[in-house]
């Protein structure tokens, strides 16, 4: 019963945005109160610890807002000054491809955000720059959220195995026993060289499932086949990533996969698809524009409108993409270099201690936020491209009204999973009861025992999709993991993969995190349109961990799981072909 009861939220949220399609702004209030009356009057948590994670929620969301800001503010100055038409040509110069376009994009250069900054930071940062080529607001979203799973266990230097499951791990007698004589360091490089494993294999098909979503959802026959046309381009992209990816994690650690893979993987496939090595014969492209469906569209302007060609002529196109090259300069700065990181963090830090006498804290670290080096940069547009007065407070009112819409839904969304999180009994409470998360997952491990390898990616799905974190996944669930490999006979060496599943299944829930997509909605001027884009990546999502689940079974359990690994994604592709109607 209270398994059922705690899976009531997500429940909520999944009736209200995915299935009656109600806008955010209108869905996470009602998911707010849900989750705080389930945990005031059936969890009986303490009604100061509900208090202190709503106002924790909401000061986290305040500084999403704040990173929504400075991303549409970077697009904006971009856009005034000219410097978008320039970059847009770039790219068509590249290939017209928009297939070719969206795996460079999203999948390469949006790996390279994640593997610096991660927490989001891609959708600030590659959404903007898919609807400034001429994407729709709902595509870039969609492609933006559905890259954020395989880079994003690495993601940030490898924050959510480094701090995600370390915190998990750290200090527990049970994992000391099975590991030893290993030391927890040696054994989260182990972890790590098995997600990077799981990884490689299931995300090297993203690209191509991106294309075949791109085409289904926003081409003119709506037909999943005609992105499968890219194939051999799209899995060459794929291993151009997955490859030195895969290395990296085995052989130097969790903190570099993502980046070097994203590096390596850009220089690859750029240099590839100048030669048309692999490139479809027929290009991909959107029709027109007053042909596209009324949902794809945004409210923000088409990045043709407000353009000043005249200072356009006179950018060149390093100059034009110097702010995004400033932009990863800096996080890859700040993120690897030890001492200026520390400073950075323990630098105008506002900081809300023991929230209402709980254990709950806020703390903003201003200075290391992406918001600020996005606002900086932003900032040095003015000098870069010499703009005028009207130009730059043109910029700036536009994207405080874009923030402004987002807020609502943020304000809700993240102070529902904050309560979510932190709904555990109070201590003097007649029945003692684990927060919600731990009551489903160990709901869970009841059930399907039998076949956990199957189960534990979703368990880190449901993790990443509650508290739009892979990290904060890893920390409520890697011992939880961890135990229930034990339980099931899997020995230290053997749990490491169970542990790794865990990473996995978090880094896709990502795609469906509900704070994660209001967030990505809003930079591209897509608020209230949240369920739809649900509705999509979570298909992206279910092949994602099923194909992990195979393939944890597959080493753990029965080597004949190998050929189900197969099978699954042919079977996948197959399906999406076949329900792909001429009309949506």
């Amino acid at each position: 019963m209270y398994t059922l009861l705690a899976l009531l939220p997500i429940a909520v949220v999944f009736l209200l945005l995915v299935i009656m399609r109600l806008p955010a702004k209108v869905a996470m209030p009602i998911a707010y109160v849900a989750t705080a009356l389930l945990a005031l009057f059936v969890w009986q948590a303490p009604t100061v610890m509900v208090a202190a994670a709503s106002v924790n929620g909401v000061l986290t969301a305040v500084g999403v807002l704040y990173i929504v800001f400075s991303a549409v503010l970077l697009l904006n100055t971009l856009k005034v000054s000219g410097a978008i038409s320039v970059i847009r040509q770039g790219f068509m110069d590249i290939s017209p491809d928009r297939r070719v376009q969206m795996i460079i994009v999203a999948w390469l250069f949006g790996s390279l955000i994640e593997g610096s900054t991660g927490w989001g930071t891609p959708s600030a940062v590659g959404a903007p720059l898919l609807l400034a080529l001429g994407f729709p607001a709902m595509a870039c979203v969609m492609a933006i959220l559905i890259i954020q799973s395989t880079p994003v266990s690495y993601g940030a230097v490898g924050t959510p195995i480094l701090i995600g499951v370390n915190t998990g791990l750290s200090n527990k007698e049970d994992v000391a026993a099975a590991i030893a004589p290993m030391q927890l360091p040696d054994y989260l490089i182990q972890i790590g060289g098995n997600v990077g494993l799981i990884h490689g294999i299931v995300g090297t098909l993203i690209p191509l499932i991106l294309c075949g979503f791109l085409t289904r959802f926003f081409g003119e026959k709506r037909s999943f086949a005609e992105g499968l046309k890219a194939a051999p381009f799209a899995i060459f992209a794929g291993l151009a990533f997955t490859v030195p990816y895969m290395l990296t994690a085995r052989f130097i650690g969790p903190e570099l996969p993502s980046l070097l893979g994203s590096v390596i993987g850009l220089a690859i496939v750029v240099t590839a698809a100048k030669a048309k090595f692999l490139i479809p014969k027929e290009n991909f492209d959107f029709g027109k524009r007053d042909s596209w469906e009324q949902e794809w569209l945004g409210t923000l302007p088409p990045p043709s409108d407000g353009v000043d060609d005249s200072s356009a002529k006179k950018i060149g196109l390093f100059r034009a993409f110097s702010p995004y090259l400033i932009v990863i300069g800096i996080l890859i700065i700040t993120r690897t270099v030890a001492p200026l990181k520390a400073w950075l963090n323990s630098n105008v830090v506002i900081t809300f201690a023991e929230l209402f006498g709980t254990k709950i804290t806020n703390k903003t670290q201003l200075l290391y936020s992406p918001g600020s080096v996005l606002l900086l940069v932003s900032i040095l547009c003015i000098w870069i491209f010499s703009m005028k007065g009207d130009k730059v407070k043109q910029s700036w009112s536009d994207s405080a009204k874009t923030m402004l819409a987002a807020a609502p839904a943020l304000l809700f969304s993240v102070p529902m999973v904050q309560v979510f999180i932190n709904s555990a009994s109070a201590p003097d409470a007649a029945n003692q009861l684990l927060a919600m998360p731990q009551v489903l997952a160990r709901g869970a491990a009841s059930v399907f025992e039998d076949t956990w390898p199957m189960v534990s990616p979703w368990i880190g799905s449901l993790g990443a999709f509650i508290a739009g974190s892979n990290t904060v996944s890893n920390m409520m669930f890697s011992h939880f993991q961890f135990s229930t490999a034990t339980q099931i006979g899997l020995d230290g060496t053997m749990a490491a993969y169970v542990v790794a599943l865990q990473a996995v299944g978090g880094a896709a829930g990502n795609m469906i995190a509900v704070h994660n997509v209001v967030a990505a909605c809003a930079v591209v001027g897509m608020v209230n349109r949240e369920g739809l884009i649900i509705r999509k990546t979570i298909v992206a999502m279910t092949y994602y961990v099923i194909q992990a689940g195979l393939i944890g079974m597959a080493i753990l359990e029965n080597p004949l799981f190998w050929i189900g690994a197969i099978i699954w994604p042919l079977l996948f592709l197959f399906v999406m072909t076949k329900t792909s109607p001429n009309k949506s």
